[in-house]
């Protein structure tokens, strides 16, 4: 069955070389009891190891049932310790933290045998030695013999074919010893039992054959066995074994639990980075709800703008932003920090563009196939300036500026005072309140209403620009009944020659029947809960102004003159140039009646994003210059909130994250130690067959248990802080509920605390796989 061919082992230490083993030749029946002894350094125990497969030998041949074992390599080995192989040590070698069941039953989990039938077998098994009412209680509550029968147990459990016994009975006394070696007596009936010892009296009369060694060769063999020795095969064991993760992570739980105290320490150590990052991640969710809310109730108001021009940048049109490198001489071919001595010239606002929208009739009669229900309002825009005149608290006439621009080219562009209110009156008044006990919302053409700030504040340059005097003190009602004149084009103008000339005679054009009597009918004021800010302060006034006032500008001299003169400025005598155009002037004269711009009020965010894909297609297959670009300031401010708590986010998590790999290392550590405690259980379970991935595999279930537990304490302590958190930010800004974890955070900060430690462990359950078995065994 078993043969010894020339076995040769020698051991190197410093520059010594020891003959363990010198060729070796011997014969073993199946079944026969034994017995090899010598003194101390004969090479009893290392023939034992390499009969077991923990040691390998350095010539010569180890044959089971005609098989050589010179190809074997390592998993071969294992395979041949779990299945053919039973060891029993003299010192017992049973894992402290499994119960003597479990001690019995971790044999056959690398066999994968089902769990009902390992619980059976190990039954069976302790009671054959006699300890079928021990099986729930650890080895130290065992006695000596007693956790010897364990051992034995433990050897049978995987019914071997050989039992190798080294010194059984060297810890027990001589009563204790009869017992054992009675068991084994009776298992080498149908089973070949190999035993080192150095009790000759007990090997005499347990033993059917006696080997004596001495210096690493037999002196003496009291009945040896030869049979002839057919051809040797090269086959391999055919038995695969595995530990299961299920079956690890019980082992490394168990250990752990042996050392509860340490453990709680290490999760909670390892459980600090999570609790940082996770009061981060609450904050941060906490403030993304509360700017999404603010978005909701005070951006969604803003409108989608669409101006005549808009500055725009490369990835804002459809065409890829490497083609409008061509228009600026950048061939995209620069590289960073050239060393060729060659200056280049480039265009700094080649990455941003002024682009003109033309909004033609087509383009207004497409925004007017808009689905009414996601907006409030479309707002136009009108370039055509408002001639006003206005009466002063004195009883003189004075013409209202442009709001105090300085500008030259001022004449061209309506003043800052008067703003068109967006043509929805239901809108408006969700938005704002009417002040006043005589205020109303203006419903005719020469009706409008004053619009003042948050604080009731008229802005004083609108008070000196309406001649009235800003040291008084105002009630509202003062305001309700005031009046001001719009006055017509060929009122305002008095032709000279070519040239068009305002006048300044502002009474007779407040007496002129063609001036529009303007009245402010209401003052209003943004309501508290409103949405947004939609109306500048100052003058609003509705549409039908609008309309009427460009009505009567269309068959004003001063446009048809204009239109008659289409390269030269009728205010100025100039012709046009790039700053002051012909569309310009046309314009503000009130001859162009398409408006330059537009406003679109959602009535929500979501609707937004549906208008925002209904304007983008009509911009489907059209060329760059064609295509009308809108902005959307609300989702620049969003975008800019949002990016500001992301990169605030972002860094604290950075320091929260420091202290966290800072603990994976520790814990990595501490699983280190935890390899050097429990190198004899490495060695133990290398001898019943454990491959070296199954000794990774324990101490990689030992750091995912830590994770897992560090990553849920981190949790639970990270949600009790955030009770007094909420506590705080309630008092101090009257937010309830500010910071939350929502449970996919916890769970991600869960799987990242596993999988750091389970990292942090890789190195030392390589170390722990990588110890040599013989070497573990002998570590007290």
């Amino acid at each position: 069955m078993l043969k010894l061919i020339n076995i040769s082992k020698d051991y190197l230490v410093g520059e010594t070389t020891t003959h363990a083993l010198v060729d070796i030749n011997l014969e073993f029946k199946q079944n026969e009891f034994v017995s090899i002894f010598g003194p101390s350094g004969c090479g009893k125990t290392t023939m034992l190891n390499i009969i077991g497969g923990l040691d390998q030998y350095q010539k010569g041949d180890l044959v089971i049932d005609g098989v050589s074992t010179k190809k074997y390599n390592d998993n071969d080995w294992d395979s041949y310790r779990n299945s053919t192989i039973g060891f029993v040590f003299q010192n017992y070698n049973l894992i402290s933290h499994l119960s003597v069941l479990d001690n019995v039953e971790i044999a056959l989990t690398l066999s994968g045998v089902s769990r009902a039938e390992r619980l059976e077998r190990a039954r069976k098994v302790l009671i054959d030695v006699g300890l079928e009412d021990q099986i729930q209680k650890r080895p130290n509550q065992l006695s000596g013999g007693q956790m010897q029968r364990v051992a034995i147990a433990r050897a049978m459990v995987n019914n071997p074919r050989i039992i190798l016994a080294d010194e059984p009975t060297g810890a027990l006394d001589s009563h204790t010893s009869i017992p054992i070696m009675e068991i084994l007596k009776k298992i080498s009936q149908d089973r070949l039992v190999i035993m080192v010892t150095h009790n000759v009296e007990l090997a005499e009369v347990y033993s059917d054959r006696i080997i004596k060694l001495l210096d690493g060769e037999v002196l003496e063999d009291s009945k040896a066995f030869k049979e002839e020795l057919g051809k040797v095969q090269t086959s391999k064991p055919v038995k695969k074994i595995s530990m299961s993760y299920l079956t690890a992570l019980k082992s490394s739980f168990k250990n752990l639990v042996s050392k509860k105290t340490r453990t709680i320490i290490t999760a909670i150590a390892g459980s600090i980075g999570i609790i940082g990052i996770a009061l981060v991640l609450a904050l941060s969710f906490g403030m993304t709800s509360y700017v999404n809310s603010m978005q909701s109730d005070t951006l969604a108001g803003f409108p989608l703008t669409i101006s005549r021009t808009v500055n725009i940048t490369n990835d804002m049109l459809s065409r890829p932003a490497e083609h409008l490198n061509d228009v600026t001489g950048n061939n995209g071919t620069s590289t960073d920090f050239p060393d060729t001595g060659i200056l280049y010239s480039y265009d700094s606002d080649a990455n941003s563009q002024a682009h003109t929208n033309l909004i033609t009739q087509d383009y207004l009669d497409y925004i007017s196939g808009l689905d009414t229900t996601l907006y409030n309002s479309i707002s136009y825009t009108r370039n055509v300036a408002l001639n006003v005149v206005a009466r002063t608290s004195t009883g003189g006439y004075i013409k209202v500026d442009n709001g105090g621009s300085t500008s030259p080219f001022s004449m061209y562009f309506s003043s800052s005072y008067f703003n068109e209110i967006p043509n929805s009156q239901t809108f408006i008044e969700t938005q704002y309140d009417l002040l006043g006990d005589q205020s109303r919302y203006p419903t005719a053409y020469n009706e409008v209403v004053l619009i003042v700030d948050k604080q009731n504040r008229v802005d004083i340059s609108l008070l000196n620009a309406f001649g009235i005097n800003v040291t008084d003190e105002f009630a509202i009602d003062d305001f309700i009944g005031m009046e001001f004149y719009v006055i017509d084009n060929n009122d305002y103008y008095s032709q000279a020659g070519s040239l068009f000339i305002p006048r300044t005679d502002y009474q007779t054009m407040a007496d002129s029947s063609n001036a529009i009597p303007i009245t402010i009918v209401g003052v209003m004021r943004v309501k508290e809960e409103a949405s947004s800010e939609v109306l500048n302060t100052g003058i609003g006034y509705t549409t039908l102004l609008t309309d009427t006032v460009l009505a009567n500008a269309q068959a004003s001299d001063i446009v048809v003159a204009q239109e008659l003169s289409p390269l030269t400025n009728v205010l100025t005598g100039q012709p046009f140039n790039d700053l002051v155009t012909y569309s310009n002037v046309i314009e503000v004269l009130g001859g162009d009646t398409l408006p330059t711009g537009l406003q679109i009020y959602p009535v929500s965010f979501d609707s937004k994003d549906q208008i925002k894909a209904y304007l983008d297609a009509y911009n489907t297959d059209l060329a760059d210059v064609d295509q009308i670009i809108y902005s959307d300031l609300a989702e620049t401010i969003s975008g800019t909130i949002s990016s500001l708590i992301s990169t605030i986010t972002l860094i604290l998590s950075a320091f929260a994250a420091i202290s966290l790999i800072v603990s994976s290392i520790m814990i990595g550590i501490i699983t280190y130690v935890s390899v050097v405690e429990r190198t004899k259980e490495i060695g133990i379970l290398r001898s019943i067959g454990a491959r070296k991935k199954d000794i990774s595999r324990v101490f990689n279930a030992e750091t995912t248990i830590i994770g897992l537990t560090a990553g849920l304490i981190g949790i639970l302590v990270s949600l009790i802080l955030i009770i007094p958190i909420n506590i705080i930010i309630t008092k101090a800004i009257g937010i309830s509920n500010f910071a939350s974890l929502p449970i996919y955070y916890a769970l991600i900060l869960i799987a990242i605390s596993i999988v750091l430690t389970f990292i942090a462990g890789l190195i030392p359950s390589r170390i722990a796989a990588n110890k040599d078995p013989v070497v573990a065994l002998r570590t007290e």
